[in-house]
């Protein structure tokens, strides 16, 4: 490479590095969960998130959230529960796909909440993959949290607790069913760790 090209290419990367160092408050911002890193252990949930947001008051901000997974056993058994019986997993898997909308409130100091509702539609799966059935669920949050703007406002991080609540999951094959009924449609506390990006 000539000598021009060097510095041609050394003021792009400064000037790059100045403009990424500007602090930014900008209105819209993209993020993900720091959960899909599971997806890389032995047996993964295929949990995939991507949020789009946009902040329409410097408190108040709307999410739209696309999310897909697969779950091997009801939802709600709760924490402390452990065991390999029947009462604990489907005999095979569902997928879920959904398209969610979030509403977010900063209530003090970087602390907010949120509450969001997901409509997905569910895909049932026996032990040799084949499709018996699909479904639909309406799926609801509250997450509980704080907000931490980090490398010059640029990116964030949003440790969270959130209560979950499934009012409507229909048109379960009966072999899922006799799994599902045996536990609460709702989860409580689960943990939860958002980043993302403002723009």
């Amino acid at each position: 490479m000539k000598p021009g090209k060097y510095l041609l290419a050394l003021l792009c990367v400064l000037s790059l590095n100045a403009a990424w160092s500007q602090e930014t408050d900008g209105k819209c911002f993209i993020g993900s969960s720091l959960f899909m890193l599971m997806n890389l252990a032995p047996d993964p949930a295929s949990f995939y998130q991507l949020d789009f947001g946009y902040r329409f008051t410097e408190k108040d901000a709307l999410i739209i959230e696309a999310l897909t997974w697969e779950y091997r056993g009801p939802l709600g058994i709760p924490w402390g529960s452990s065991g390999e019986s029947s009462d604990y997993s489907y005999p095979g898997y569902v997928k879920a796909w959904g398209v969610g909308i979030d509403y977010q409130h900063m209530i003090w100091k970087g602390f907010f909440s949120t509450v969001q509702a997901t409509p997905f539609i569910q895909e049932f799966r026996d032990t040799e993959d084949k499709k018996i059935g699909s479904g639909f669920q309406l799926f609801l949050q509250l997450r509980l949290g704080y907000h931490q703007k980090i490398f010059s406002k640029r990116f964030y991080i949003e440790p969270s607790v959130v209560c979950n609540y499934w009012p409507i999951n229909t048109d379960f094959p009966e072999s899922f069913s006799r799994v599902e009924r045996k536990w609460p449609n709702y989860f409580l506390f689960e943990p939860g760790l958002n980043f993302g990006i403002n723009f």
